[in-house]
């Protein structure tokens, strides 16, 4: 085992290959003389977590349903006070 320390540069340089160039993990560490667990562990910090999206998506949907339904209750009321008035009732039936 190595002792051997890397630039935070190095380190940054060799996920940005795994991530956007789309080099596996293993090449990447074969190459560059890195243990492959230790850019691993590197990739899967800087990867956005797909639970976290996929949280933020229920989110975001949950709050669209609670804004929805809150228009409709609004509109039922609104409804409701139209077809209550004098207004709404001459208008309707002449």
């Amino acid at each position: 085992m190595s002792n051997q320390r890397f630039t935070p540069e190095f380190k940054d340089e060799a996920v940005r290959q795994v991530l956007d160039k789309d080099h596996t993990v293993a090449a990447v560490s074969e190459r560059l003389g890195v243990s492959t667990h230790s850019l691993d562990k590197r990739v899967n910090a800087v990867k956005p977590n797909d639970h976290e999206a996929q949280a933020n998506e229920l989110l975001e949907a949950k709050s669209e349903v609670l804004t929805l339904r809150a228009q409709r209750v609004l509109l039922r009321l609104w409804l409701e006070r139209i077809s209550q008035s004098k207004f709404a009732f001459s208008c309707f039936h002449r």
